[in-house]
């Protein structure tokens, strides 16, 4: 991974209150690859040390209850769009997944 204008900052820093979060490519609305929509475009989050903490929080947000597995590894597919946020550690405690802390740069490539 190449990561451009790196910075470590909260997500909620970054983010406005109006950022919309998704699951795609799953067998239902509470399965999939999560996704973030930043200045019009959906994009993914990385994967790498997404764990069960970081699902429950999504899930949470989503309204879709307890997380039955954090899976990586691009299991539901790499995505087409930009990877929007990298790296995130949510503590649990946190309604949305814009209040974890994260790596991120709104710009980087997955190589």
């Amino acid at each position: 991974i190449t990561l451009f204008f790196l910075f470590v900052f909260y997500l909620s820093v970054a983010v406005t209150d109006s950022v919309n979060v998704r699951l795609v490519g799953g067998h239902s609305r509470c399965a999939g690859r999560v996704e973030v929509l930043h200045r019009g475009q959906w994009g993914t989050v990385c994967d790498a040390g997404w764990d069960m903490t970081d699902a429950a929080v999504v899930c949470r947000e989503l309204d879709c209850g307890e997380p039955v597995d954090a899976l990586s590894d691009a299991h539901f597919g790499s995505g087409s769009g930009p990877i929007w946020i990298n790296y995130v550690q949510c503590t649990g405690s946190e309604s949305t997944l814009k209040n974890c802390w994260c790596v991120e740069s709104w710009t980087v490539e997955n190589l």
